[in-house]
């Protein structure tokens, strides 16, 4: 891994958060908290959103304990209620984590999010809301930044961007039934972060730069692709868009 440039990151990131604008998002920044280091860049991980407010998550890599602690504080000084945080030996990381529907998620157990704190993330959310858990394979191992998300972008309530050869099979099953719509990443463009992508609107995508066959794709079932340069702020952590944004309220 290289050392990113902090120069040319932070005209990334300035202009990433200009292109979400442009496509309608408003753009809140989190203040910087010591406690914090690099990794507090991809705040998808630190809290998931309900609409009962936030659940802060107890991250599987402890270099980023504090990140969590410091995300609700600042929800709170927003206005956003914490629902709630795990706690004990329970590890769940946001990137592990997505809504299918406004009743369903599907939550991945992996070397990041484990049974315990999936127990408690199901009983944050209630028997109202579906939790489907996903089996991830070990891929590279306890050391790698493998998610959920990592095989899986939803881009509509019936449209989604997949890896299929890293997505258990029961999983995929389960999409299709509900009359989802695959697009599939090829296999040389799932290191380059092809399967990253953020839906700011049902078929409005954000997603790093290159992956033209992905962009094909995407663009053949209906969506629109805009791109960001992430040299410095995506390739060096693998954290793409998805990675960068914590969405909060989504109309």
């Amino acid at each position: 891994l290289k050392m990113p440039d902090l120069a040319r990151a932070r005209e990334e990131h300035q202009g990433f958060r200009e292109l979400l604008e442009r496509l309608g998002a408003s753009v809140e920044l989190l203040p910087a908290v010591p406690e914090t280091g690099m990794d507090s860049i991809y705040v998808r991980d630190a809290a998931l959103m309900t609409d009962r407010g936030a659940i802060l998550c107890k991250m599987g890599k402890e270099a980023r304990a504090g990140e969590p602690q410091a995300q609700g504080a600042h929800y709170e000084r927003m206005g956003i209620p914490v629902l709630g945080e795990i706690t004990g030996h329970g590890r769940l990381e946001g990137g592990d984590f997505l809504w299918l529907d406004g009743k369903t998620a599907a939550v991945g157990r992996g070397y990041r999010t484990n049974d315990e704190g999936i127990r408690q993330l199901r009983a944050f959310l209630g028997e109202e809301v579906e939790l489907l858990v996903v089996p991830l394979p070990h891929w590279k191992g306890p050391s790698d930044v493998f998610h959920l998300m990592s095989v899986i972008s939803p881009i509509a309530e019936d449209l989604a961007l997949v890896y299929s050869p890293l997505l258990p099979v029961p999983f995929r099953e389960f999409l299709l039934a509900r009359g989802m719509e695959l697009v599939e990443v090829p296999d040389e463009e799932f290191e380059s972060m092809g399967c990253n992508v953020l839906a700011l609107a049902p078929r409005v995508c954000v997603a790093l730069e290159g992956n033209p066959v992905t962009r094909e794709g995407l663009e053949s079932a209906g969506a629109q692709v805009h791109t960001y340069r992430g040299e410095e702020i995506s390739v060096p952590g693998s954290g793409g868009p998805t990675c960068l944004t914590r969405p909060l309220v989504r109309r």
